[in-house]
């Protein structure tokens, strides 16, 4: 299916200022989202006017990497609409002094394609990488049966372990299946990014010990039984803060500060965003420039003449968004496309 689902928020203010509140909130909240919970860095921004929802007055916006793919993909976007729509749908309230207002309105919306993104960023050639936070099962136990272990043996074992997991508020699963043997069993919870998995065999019960493995990175290590749920828990934190710093550092190799035309597409050739100065988000007309040329150099160094207008994934290069985190822009710096006087940093790349 092509359908997706969203979450969308519109509110009306009596000033501008309320209205940006809300709207730099919306954004925030997004951006928690999916930092704190799916382990995705994002770049909050202005979108151009270019770029921002017709008819508004700006568009904010948080921007993702897909280091796989060496594309940036729009994560949520929250828009001050102003009174553009106030006025032509004759949305008015009565101040406090009873004089008649247009609103101040805004917009802002959050969509399963986060979902996408996080597969996208953490998932590797096994299946899906899920962020502890989030995951459905945290820890999964798998029982090693063989002659020196059956079912019924390995069962008090198991469940005291699961017991001690979901005392701590885990969600857990013990995989007691016994048509599958313990190779498959890991494939499985493996494919499902379940992100730790929890081995018992004979000797670990005979050590009162379980086989602890990572799903993010394969780290294994035997760990006591006693007080196994609080270690589990404790480790869940410390793999969704190594999976965010993996990410982070993943985009952050990947973004560069280009000041000269003759280092864009190269850079954009390298899977790269590039940081570049700019003469200001109204100049649409070399916002376009910087696409068209961007795509004709790119198809030129692939050998190719065109690209089909379907296509979902072009090579040219788009605005992702004027960065709230502005690095210092030395007086006299010039715009990249333009040489006009430079009025901030913009970043671009390929994008979903």
């Amino acid at each position: 299916s092509r359908e997706f689902l969203w979450q969308e928020g519109h509110t009306a203010h009596s000033t501008y200022e309320e209205a940006d509140e809300m709207v730099m909130a919306a954004l925030d909240l997004y951006k928690q989202a999916y930092q704190d919970l799916l382990c995705v860095p994002v770049i909050p921004g202005y979108k151009t006017e270019k770029e921002k929802f017709a008819g508004g007055h700006r568009t904010t916006t948080v921007e993702a990497y897909v280091a796989g793919s060496g594309r940036a993909i729009q994560g949520a976007t929250s828009h001050n609409l102003g009174q553009n729509f106030g006025k032509m749908f004759d949305i008015k309230f009565q101040d406090e002094k009873g004089q008649t207002q247009i609103a101040w309105q805004t917009s802002w919306g959050f969509t399963t394609r986060s979902i996408g993104v996080m597969v996208m960023v953490h998932g590797d050639d096994k299946g899906l990488v899920m962020p502890p936070r989030i995951a459905p099962v945290q820890a999964v136990i798998v029982p090693i049966l063989s002659k020196k272990l059956s079912m019924e043996d390995a069962n008090p074992y198991c469940l005291s372990v699961l017991a001690d997991l979901e005392s701590q508020g885990l969600r857990a699963k013990y995989d007691d299946r016994e048509m599958y043997n313990p190779g498959w069993k890991y494939n499985h919870w493996e494919q499902k990014g379940v992100p730790i998995r929890i081995e018992v065999g004979p000797m670990d019960i005979e050590k009162k010990q379980t086989r602890v493995v990572l799903r993010f990175n394969g780290e294994k290590m035997d760990i006591p039984v006693d007080g196994i749920g609080a270690f589990i828990k404790e480790k869940l934190e410390s793999i969704h803060k190594a999976m965010f710093e993996k990410a982070v550092a993943d985009r952050d190799s990947h973004v560069v500060t280009v000041t000269e035309w003759k280092d864009f597409v190269p850079n954009l050739e390298k899977n790269n965003l590039v940081l570049t100065p700019w003469c200001g988000p109204e100049h649409q007309d070399w916002e376009e420039w910087v696409k068209k040329t961007s795509k004709e150099e790119s198809l030129k160094n692939l050998g190719q003449e065109g690209e089909d207008e379907r296509c979902s994934t072009s090579v040219a290069a788009k605005t992702l968004c004027i960065p709230f985190d502005q690095p210092e822009l030395p007086e006299g710096t010039k715009c990249i496309a333009s040489g006009l006087p430079a009025t901030c940093w913009v970043l671009w790349g390929r994008s979903y």
